[in-house]
């Protein structure tokens, strides 16, 4: 099917109204667009891709809409084939010479229909400051393959996208990310030594414990609330895991140094964790 067919098909999505707002069709009003997008193969769903905007002004509307629903479609039970063929093509169009603005939007859309086979593609952006997010929220929507592409993408990473990695890691509590955990707690970014304590705190490494205890005990402000928090949630995972030594520690180290009128709600968290961790 050629690019003038596609256009066609895709001119089907109704114009905005009198207001200037698009309101949609029905269900089954939209099918025949995207079984006929989906017909032409893979090089129909790129010729779809083709209309993105840099810019999302509402002026390629009707191809985000299809795309949007051929995602959402191609999702339906007995539809297998027609997900793969539409996931592979999307995956096809990052990291090449799409506009920025464009490849955001196929990322989000592989965060509602993308497997593992689209890991790698979305593992390329995260280097990318533009994309890193939106790949980051796609591989973490797919999870299958994901901590791969985030390990493996860490190490060559600065600033925001090094974060936004560190904190994927954290969400999939990698215990094989515990040494980069580690290594930002002594970051000169506040950002990142959080990050590191948040990680260290979802796996639950006792090895850390006096290491994220004391970020919160020897500052104050945002950073020892942040820090607090860590030093609770690893002290509960502890706890839950079974290694209640490390865990009373924190908590008899979180109440014997705060100060003193201040973070009064330790008292209560702390001194009921510290119960049951026997200490």
């Amino acid at each position: 099917m050629t690019q003038d067919k596609i256009a066609e098909l895709v001119d089907q999505v109704p114009a905005l109204d009198k207001r200037g707002t698009f309101t949609g069709t029905t269900w089954e009003e939209n099918l025949p667009i995207f079984d006929g997008v989906l017909a032409a193969g893979r090089a129909g769903v790129t010729a779809v891709v083709a209309m993105l905007k840099e810019i999302d002004d509402g002026v390629d509307y009707k191809a985000r809409y299809v795309l949007h629903g051929i995602a959402q479609y191609v999702g339906r039970p007995g539809k297998d084939a027609a997900r793969a063929l539409f996931i592979d093509a999307l995956a096809s169009q990052l990291g090449g010479e799409l506009s920025k603005g464009a490849q955001g939007y196929v990322a989000r859309q592989l965060q509602v229909v993308g497997s593992k086979d689209s890991a790698p593609a979305l593992g390329k952006l995260l280097a990318d400051p533009e994309l890193c997010e939106y790949a980051a929220q796609a591989l973490l929507a797919i999870r299958a393959a994901a901590v791969e592409q985030f390990r493996k993408a860490l190490p060559d990473l600065k600033g925001g996208p090094r974060l936004t990695v560190l904190q994927a890691l954290g969400v999939l509590a990698d215990a094989e990310s515990a040494d980069a955990f580690k290594k930002a707690l002594g970051d000169a970014d506040l950002d990142l030594r959080l990050a590191g304590a948040w990680g260290l705190a979802r796996i639950a490494d006792a090895g850390s414990a006096d290491q994220v205890a004391k970020m919160a005990t020897a500052t104050d402000g945002w950073e020892a609330i942040k820090a607090t928090s860590a030093s609770l949630l690893l002290a509960e995972n502890l706890l839950a895991a079974g290694n209640k030594a490390v865990a009373a520690r924190i908590y008899k180290q979180l109440l014997s140094n705060r100060v003193e009128g201040t973070r009064a709600y330790l008292d209560e968290v702390a001194t009921e964790g510290l119960r049951k961790a026997g200490g």
